[in-house]
């Protein structure tokens, strides 16, 4: 059968025009290069060219599931997705680490990006017909150890709201009441936590709090946060090209929306020297920015920042004057042993050096503390 693909694709490639062509076009020239081949056998063969060629290929069966936010494959018989409960083990198969190399190189090119050889890396995002998005990656083997990796994440931001936070028990009523008047306080603040806990989901649905008289100016690396919010100009970093020009940084890309006449700065994740031009902004007038950062718990926040401001050249001391001025609390996001996300802990940050001190944790009421956060930065 992959001898015959071979030769299908082959024909597909001479004429670019057959994969617009209807079922029975198809059939023909299946039968065309096949010679004797039974009608189940031209089906399979129909099947196998349009997960070549189309959507997520074989993969788009799962990414149909509900509630599935993650697709790993890890070689072509180790498949897995996460709907909210962890990693679950998926029946789709692929015939082998080739088929699984093809499909991450179409996608890759779908992204605008390469995957081959010189570049086995990729990082991009789709862009789907019915309104979601995909973020991918993917690697080759060699660097990777065995087989072709292919990571997709499916990003629903743009339709999540605070109020369907609450529904999905991410965090309580009374709490999304807080972070409202949070926004509307123009705080500025991090979403921390680890990997999948939900930080951009929270980031994109307290933005769409934002009032709509106000410009959002939001700077990413791979651009993932869409809020339901009128006014949003995105910005995304760019990588060098097979001549090694053209390098798109964050702290580039935060230069440019300075002049952008931005009402918030937002940066999608914080994980280099980018930190000391985004605190410089938002110590320039540019209250109620927010961005996200890998942090487990709140208290681990100023040594990161302190290592992040390292490779801008910042020192401890300085970093800590800056921060305790320019980032006033933290919201904590946690992933439970049943997969389920939800907001953890708020925490307000300051002093010299910076602290984080605790005013609501799950299970817990908002402190006094809390409230006068809130009073105290209310324009």
């Amino acid at each position: 059968m992959s001898e015959i693909m071979d030769k299908i694709r082959q024909r597909v490639i001479d004429d670019p025009t057959l994969l617009d062509a209807d079922a029975a076009t198809l059939a023909r020239v299946v039968r065309e290069e096949a010679g004797v081949i039974t009608d189940l056998d031209v089906l399979d063969t129909l099947r196998r060219l349009r997960d070549d060629t189309t959507g997520a290929g074989p993969l788009e069966a799962l990414l149909q599931i509900d509630g599935v936010t993650d697709i790993c494959v890890n070689g072509p018989e180790q498949v897995f997705i996460d709907r909210g409960h962890g990693l679950e083990h998926a029946s789709l198969t692929f015939s082998g680490d080739e088929e699984v190399r093809r499909l991450a190189s179409r996608l890759a090119g779908a992204c605008g990006r390469r995957l081959d050889d010189a570049s086995p890396f990729v990082d991009g995002r789709i862009n789907r017909p019915d309104g979601t998005s995909i973020r991918l990656h993917a690697a080759l083997s060699p660097p990777a150890r065995t087989h072709t990796l292919i990571s997709l994440r499916v990003l629903r931001q743009a339709r999540t709201s605070l109020d369907d936070l609450v529904e999905a028990e991410t965090l309580p009523h009374d709490i999304a009441s807080f972070l409202r008047e949070m926004i509307a306080a123009r705080l500025s603040f991090l979403v921390v936590g680890g990997t999948g806990t939900g930080k951009t989901t929270l980031l994109a649905a307290l933005l769409s709090e934002v009032p709509a008289s106000e410009r959002l100016v939001v700077i990413e690396d791979t651009a993932e946060l869409d809020p339901r919010h009128p006014h949003v100009v995105g910005l995304t970093t760019r990588a060098a090209n097979t001549e090694g020009a053209g390098t798109i940084t964050m702290s580039d890309l935060l230069v440019q929306a300075l002049r952008m006449r931005p009402d918030r700065l937002i940066v999608g994740e914080i994980r280099g020297a980018e930190v000391v031009d985004l605190l410089a902004a938002l110590n320039t007038g540019h209250d109620g920015g927010a961005g996200t950062l890998h942090a487990n718990i709140a208290g681990e926040i100023p040594a990161r920042m302190e290592a992040l401001a390292a490779l801008g050249g910042l020192d401890r001391v300085a970093l800590h004057s800056q921060l305790a001025a320019a980032v006033d609390c933290a919201l904590v996001m946690r992933r439970g042993p049943d997969g389920r996300r939800r907001l953890d802990e708020i925490a307000a940050l300051g002093g010299n050096p910076v602290t984080a001190t605790t005013v609501w944790s799950h299970g817990h009421p908002l402190s006094e503390s809390a409230r006068r956060l809130v009073e105290r930065s209310t324009p």
